[in-house]
């Protein structure tokens, strides 16, 4: 892969890292462009392709989540014939828009790997799982066409993702840091936000459904890290997570499944290692990508 120049690089992987950082932080106004730069012109309604996209973004995320916590979104799948490779296409074509082909194709590629993770750890379970169906600005989801023995077994599938899509970004990463291409390095640094990013232990992320082993004051102290985070980020798609979290915990509460979250504790330790160090690797690995990459 050839290397971007500088400049493009440069402008396409801060671009992406300030989508991303809308998740976490609120959003800042626009820096002053530097001098001597070529001035672009503003858009009529005043606002940028990029924020009226994360808008969008944000809205069909929270969309996606309600609908797929309704098990509608797999019904439309199914009705729809909705098609892997389509969907791809449709997500790359989407992010190219903002951040060229050569980037949406990465990162369509790293969500494709993170949702094979999920099916390997369900064919491993013997689960059937649909094929991935991708979404552009929430990301992709495999259906499982089948329930889960137990609440250990559902974690294994959930930290199944993030496990393999951790392995995909750091090697990303590491190719572009060895070889200096910018392009690799914003990729795998993307990757390894986006895996840390779905470790917050609040379903219907893969972290909340890793969670449900453990016993029930970790689930409430799991959301109560994520209340906090929402109030002081104040992020839009962290409070959409919320409000459909907050739902499942109250059903879980309300009405249990006998036997479902009985994991022996030797179980329960070894998931709870396993995330821990998930979750810690990502974080101690995020900063490389992320300095990397030059400011402009």
């Amino acid at each position: 892969m050839s290397a971007l120049p500088p400049d493009d690089a440069t402008r396409r992987a801060e671009n992406l890292r300030a989508v991303f950082a809308g998740m976490t932080q609120p959003a800042k106004p626009a820096s002053p462009a530097p001098a001597g730069s070529p001035a672009t012109p503003a858009p009529a309604t005043g606002k940028s392709a990029r924020g009226r996209w994360g808008i969008l973004g944000s809205l069909g995320a929270g969309a996606m989540l309600l609908l797929g916590k309704l098990k509608f979104l797999g019904v439309l799948a199914g009705v729809f014939k909705l098609k892997t490779l389509a969907t791809m296409l449709l997500s790359v074509a989407v992010y190219a828009t903002e951040w060229g082909w050569a980037f949406a194709a990465g990162f369509v590629v790293l969500i494709l790997i993170h949702e094979t993770g999920h099916a390997v750890a369900m064919q491993r379970e013997g689960i059937p799982a649909s094929a991935p169906v991708f979404i552009p600005f929430v990301g992709a989801f495999i259906a499982m066409r089948g329930l889960p023995r137990d609440a250990y077994v559902e974690a294994k599938i959930a930290i199944g993702g993030p496990l393999l899509g951790s392995l995909a970004a750091w090697a990303t990463l590491a190719a572009g840091l060895w070889t200096e291409q910018r392009l690799l390095i914003a990729l795998g640094h993307v990757g390894i936000l986006l895996n840390l990013f779905n470790l917050i232990p609040v379903s219907p992320l893969d972290g909340g459904r890793i969670a449900g082993v453990f016993t029930r004051p970790f689930w409430i102290a799991g959301y109560a890290i994520g209340i906090a985070a929402t109030i002081l980020t104040r992020s839009g798609i962290l409070l959409l997570v919320m409000l459909v979290g907050l739902i499942t915990l109250w059903q879980r509460l309300r009405h249990p499944v006998p036997g479902y979250h009985d994991v022996p504790s030797g179980r329960r330790l070894a998931m709870g290692l396993a995330y821990l160090g998930l979750a810690a690797a990502l974080w101690l690995t995020l900063p490389l990508g992320a300095s990397a990459v030059p400011s402009p």
